[in-house]
């Protein structure tokens, strides 16, 4: 069980760290909207490199962003009956979301998305566009890194969803949000 609860903290603090780091990528991007909006209305400049730049960091954020998300019960539910229910129900409802829906759809999503950043690694896929961003593989290789994050944290829920299903302290439900 200690383990267990061990496994739980370890990926928890993991999905902590990564969101700060993509936390402080926000304002990496509202630098580059900011600058590429000043060079085109006010010097009539434009570089595809920052325009492409500004969906790749986009991209970022919310695909390595989402397991912290996921851990801060910040994604969105339809919670007309969830928010009613108590802890134990709501500890059901993660429990089967988690083994039914969420282990299943991540499984899926990391092994098509590996051949499709192999493919693009292999060419050392870059931008299309002239002076486009190079190294395109980089971007698409955080597919398959981001729902490995929603992968343990989602296993991490099901776990603290497990204890409190079978009634074993340690967990706080309304510290977990469950």
């Amino acid at each position: 069980m200690n383990f267990l609860r061990n496994v739980c903290g370890w990926i928890d603090g993991l999905n902590t760290w990564v969101g700060r780091c993509v936390s402080w990528t926000t304002a990496l991007v509202v630098a580059v909207v900011f600058i590429d909006v000043v060079m085109r209305y006010l010097f009539n400049l434009s570089f595809v490199f920052a325009q492409e730049l500004e969906w790749h960091l986009f991209a970022f954020i919310f695909l390595m962003g989402a397991g912290n998300t996921l851990l801060n019960d910040g994604h969105v539910r339809v919670d007309i009956f969830y928010q009613r229910m108590g802890p134990k129900a709501k500890a059901w409802i993660n429990l089967l979301g988690v083994i039914f829906f969420l282990i299943p759809g991540c499984i899926l999503i990391i092994l098509t998305s590996m051949n499709f950043v192999q493919a693009s690694f292999s060419i050392m896929e870059g931008s299309p566009d002239p002076g486009g961003i190079p190294y395109r593989w980089v971007i698409k290789a955080c597919i398959p890194a981001g729902f490995i994050l929603i992968l343990v944290q989602g296993l991490s829920l099901g776990i603290k969803s497990l204890f409190i299903v079978l009634g074993l302290d340690g967990i706080d439900a309304k510290e977990k949000g469950i």
